[in-house]
């Protein structure tokens, strides 16, 4: 068995015993998830982070197998990593080459992460609006996350493949980028709402399937008269899962400005989103307190789009990996602490 495959076999064997854990911790409890359990989660899922960062900074090159300076010069050009390897130095190139796959991990999952809270803007407006009691918003979320890691898995191979044999599509992804941010700024202060009778899933599911009208409970099926129906808590989950499909359409091409190694986009996006459960209980409730978070999102996308768009130049002006990181992480910053420093004004009721 090859070191690449007992790599990602062990991280997709991390990922089922953490996601079991979470099963058996919290799901069979009949109370919403506290703010402490939101933190301690969301502390252990960084962490986790954080740990595989420094996994990858020391076997980094087992990922691909590694072995000889050829197949170092081979996953340099594939990946276009464009590091500057020596020959002569095999060990010096090895090193470099996991200094650089860790930085882009790490990059990779600020982005993600960061992107991850307008996902959270939107599913705290369908909770909402659809009145889904808040200690069923685990096991939705749960199932949720299972669904859009299987849909991310997907979406970063076929687009890895799309980017190997058309380079140019890299131009297409960042124009989109730059055109989502711009739109978002735009946008910005309008104010999002979510009509569950008239919603284009509710209305397709209502067409196709059989449609409780109230819920039951957490159950997402019911069946009466030997008939199986959906639940509303089903449909709130299939405009979930719908939700996240469309904001990975704007997340996955962000990812391949920053690396265009799929297994770094593969472990960034799933950290991300494994942590964005966590991180919806952490902020469900303080949320519209960063009201600027929005246009620093709009940014974000747009310099990331910007940055694929001017790729052939990017080396040229010394906007390295590390340097487009701490550019993300001001921008980041900056609208939290404007947001803080800024309240929003609350409106006066006549």
């Amino acid at each position: 068995m090859s070191s690449e495959l007992i790599f990602i076999l062990g991280f997709i064997v991390f990922i089922l015993i953490m996601l079991s854990l979470d099963l058996g911790l919290f799901a069979k409890t009949d109370r919403p998830v506290s703010l402490k359990q939101a933190g301690i989660m969301s502390a252990v899922w960084v962490t986790f982070a954080l740990i595989f960062y420094v996994l990858i900074l020391n076997f980094g090159d087992l990922l691909h197998h590694v072995d000889s300076f050829a197949a170092l010069q081979r996953i340099n050009v594939e990946h276009f990593h464009n590091l500057k390897l020596n020959p002569n130095d095999f060990q010096g190139g090895l090193k470099l080459y996991r200094n650089n796959l860790g930085l882009e991990f790490i990059t990779g999952y600020v982005v993600e992460y960061a992107l991850s809270v307008d996902n959270i803007f939107v599913i705290v407006l369908i909770f909402t609006a659809f009145a889904v009691n808040p200690k069923y918003y685990h096991k939705v979320l749960f199932w949720g996350i299972i669904g859009a890691v299987l849909m991310r898995f997907s979406f970063i191979f076929l687009g890895s493949t799309l980017i190997t044999h058309f380079h140019w599509i890299l131009y297409l992804f960042g124009a989109f980028l730059v055109y989502t941010g711009v739109t978002m700024f735009i946008n910005r202060n309008q104010e999002d709402e979510i009509d569950p009778e008239n919603h284009k899933i509710v209305k397709f599911a209502s067409k196709y399937f059989a449609v409780h009208p109230k819920f039951e409970g957490d159950k997402f099926f019911i069946k009466i008269n030997r008939k199986k129906l959906i639940t509303p808590l089903f449909l709130v989950l299939l405009i979930i899962e719908v939700t996240d499909l469309v904001f990975a359409v704007d997340s996955i091409p962000a990812i391949f400005s920053i690396t265009k190694d799929p297994y770094i986009v593969f472990f960034s996006n799933i950290f991300a989103i494994l942590g964005l459960r966590s991180m919806f209980f952490l902020l469900v409730n303080i949320i519209d307190k960063f009201h600027y978070l929005k246009v620093g999102l709009a940014v974000l996308l747009a310099f990331i789009g910007l940055k694929m768009l001017g790729a052939n130049y990017v080396e040229e002006i010394g906007l390295t990996t590390g340097r487009s990181l701490l550019i993300i992480l001001g921008i980041l910053v900056v609208s939290v602490a404007a947001s803080l420093i800024f309240p929003k004004k609350e409106e006066v009721k006549a």
